[in-house]
């Protein structure tokens, strides 16, 4: 990790400080049974627990309420959380949220789950249009006006992070996009992560969660450095997408490993519990990573991809609507986009390549692109994951509309450390139909 301090180096102009924001959280087998005894700690006397109709029928839920009960707190469930949240499932989620006087809030579930009782949490407190505080240029991009109330996320998936951040996504179904809120006052005041929740987990969301843990330390590591972006007016309006930072590159550096050593294995062996587990702590802590840094191309480019999606419909996922899962949206762009980035920091896509495990044997800086793309194919082969965008539906026709998807994501797309352009874009997603 050599080039690390250099990539910091201070730039004219750049922010010439990092905020580093750190996430309470407890981790270990069973610690979904301290449910109870953490909500009574933050005052919680009535929960508002959300969670997906499939996790409904699951332990992990039967675990949280029984240990609410045990703790003499009320609550009451809210199952319609759709897996891949609009614009439309967060007011439904608000609306139940308004109705129920919760003072405090459970999300037991994936990604999906969590950002939808973070945006519930959100509208309850400080009602808003729906747009009011999602990410300019889409929405108004208003600041959170003030603290929220206590929320414990539990997730059960190992992947998306989302229990360590202050960003919750929705699908904008007028725009056939995802976009986003982001801010510190959104991350969950604590997380319970408990590995033995991914025991029965199918293949194919272990897969798909687990890139998108591999996709959060990659662009950590590779994001644009915070000495290069822009110095903020003040340290409250610095973003949570500062770039690069010395401590998100020692977070991410950690998460890599994990998944360069236990990926494969969690997906393709579900009695592996050693590797479940060690891939449920590599998500959260990729969450912290990218929670402090921010992501770029390889996310900002999946929006599109799931909006746009027709037909396909991914195995072990609600079979409804078409649906391609963010983790697969995301990875299915992340070879294209580290061919065309690498040229910026060299070093940084070789180190990651290196900590996933790949052969550097004569490796050069003017090979760091294909040597980490190749790693991640590697990955994605391994894995039986699709080979790339025309796997899951798309082809040239679709380029344009994905560009167009892609352009409004300015938030990601600007901590990127290159510069892109629409035709830029293009390229990419050109780069991106097919792998093998």
């Amino acid at each position: 990790m050599g080039c690390c301090h250099q990539y910091f180096t201070q730039t004219a102009g750049g922010d010439s400080a990092f905020t580093i924001d750190a996430s309470t959280l407890t981790f270990g087998a069973g610690c979904l049974n301290e449910a109870g005894d953490q909500a009574r700690a933050l005052g919680m006397k009535r929960v508002g627990i959300y969670t997906d109709q499939g996790v409904r029928k699951l332990p992990p839920l039967e675990t949280v309420t029984r240990a609410l009960k045990a703790a003499g707190i009320d609550f009451a469930i809210y199952d319609e959380v759709r897996v891949e949240p609009t614009d439309e499932s967060f007011k439904a989620a608000a609306r139940f949220a308004v109705e129920g006087k919760f003072d405090g809030f459970f999300s037991v579930g994936g990604g999906s789950v969590m950002d939808t009782c973070k945006a519930a949490n959100l509208y309850s407190t400080y009602p808003a249009d729906l747009l009011t505080y999602v990410n300019a240029p889409v929405g108004g991009g208003q600041p959170v006006p003030g603290p929220l109330k206590p929320h414990i996320a539990c997730p059960t998936t190992s992947g998306t992070g989302s229990e360590a951040t202050g960003i919750a996504i929705f699908d904008l179904l007028a725009m056939k996009a995802k976009t986003g809120i982001q801010s510190r006052l959104l991350k969950p005041t604590t997380g319970l992560i408990d590995p033995e929740v991914t025991r029965t987990l199918p293949s194919t969301i272990v897969a798909s969660t687990g890139f998108d843990a591999m996709s959060h330390a990659l662009e950590t590591l590779t994001d644009i450095s915070y000495a290069r972006r822009m110095r903020p007016a003040g340290s409250s309006v610095r973003p949570p997408s500062q770039g690069a930072n010395p401590f998100s590159d020692m977070v991410a550096f950690e998460a890599l490993g994990l998944v360069g050593k236990y990926l494969v294995r969690a997906v393709n062996d579900p009695s592996d519990t050693e590797a479940r587990a060690e891939m449920m702590y590599a998500g959260t802590l990729a969450g912290i990573a990218f929670g402090n840094a921010g992501c770029h191309l390889p996310h900002g480019m999946s929006y599109a991809v799931s909006g746009l999606v027709r037909e396909y419909r991914a195995p072990h996922y609600p079979q409804g609507d078409p649906f391609v899962p963010h983790g697969m949206s995301v990875v299915l762009n992340a070879p294209s986009v580290y061919r065309y980035t690498a040229v910026a920091c060299p070093d940084r896509h070789l180190d990651a390549a290196h900590r996933l495990g790949a052969d550097m044997r004569g490796a050069t800086p003017a090979d760091a692109g294909e040597v980490l793309a190749g790693q991640i194919i590697k990955f994605m082969k391994a894995t039986k994951f699709p080979g790339g965008l025309s796997s899951i539906g798309f082809s040239e026709r679709d380029v344009d509309a994905l560009v167009e998807g892609t352009w409004p994501q300015q938030r990601v797309i600007k901590n990127a450390p290159r510069e892109v352009s629409r035709d830029d874009l293009r390229e990419l997603f050109r780069g991106a139909m097919a792998y093998w």
